[in-house]
């Protein structure tokens, strides 16, 4: 059974996926105090300390998820500003889509500014084992949920 998730809710499950996956690794996981504009985790794993940006979609098309890397205003009124991901900011994205596949993408390695295609072979080499899925294979954008 599938419900739907808020974006907010979206967003957590994505995070616990990460903190799961990097716990698993052996890494040290830490979360900010309040908002981090640019980064939602901090690892430290085998010595060294890394930053993590996590994205999640729901939207799959002819077997491929779409996934916003940027940000665009938010909870608030967008402003007209668009903000990507920025290497000297953080080093890692890692992307949980709705059927459970997961991305650990390192951000010098990202050749888009706003969106990814995900499940073919770009990006490929950064695929990590599955997590739990959170909509069904029939996804949209409009209609993301949840195992319950």
């Amino acid at each position: 059974m599938f419900v739907s998730l808020t974006p907010r809710q979206q967003g957590d499950f994505g995070e616990i996926s990460a903190i799961e996956w990097l716990g698993y690794r052996g890494a040290s996981v830490g979360v900010p105090f309040g908002h981090s504009p640019n980064w939602d985790l901090m690892a430290e794993l085998e010595g060294r300390v890394m930053r993590v940006q996590v994205k999640t979609s729901g939207v799959l098309r002819n077997g491929r998820w779409y996934v916003a890397i940027c940000t665009r205003g938010g909870n608030q009124s967008w402003n007209g500003m668009t903000k990507v991901i920025d290497p000297a900011r953080c080093e890692y994205l890692f992307v949980l889509v709705g059927d459970g596949r997961r991305w650990f993408i390192p951000t010098r390695a990202l050749e888009a500014r706003t969106k990814l295609c995900l499940g073919g072979p770009k990006y490929s080499e950064y695929e990590v084992e599955p997590g739990r899925p959170f909509a069904d294979r029939r996804c949209r954008r409009t209609a993301l949920q949840s195992p319950i």
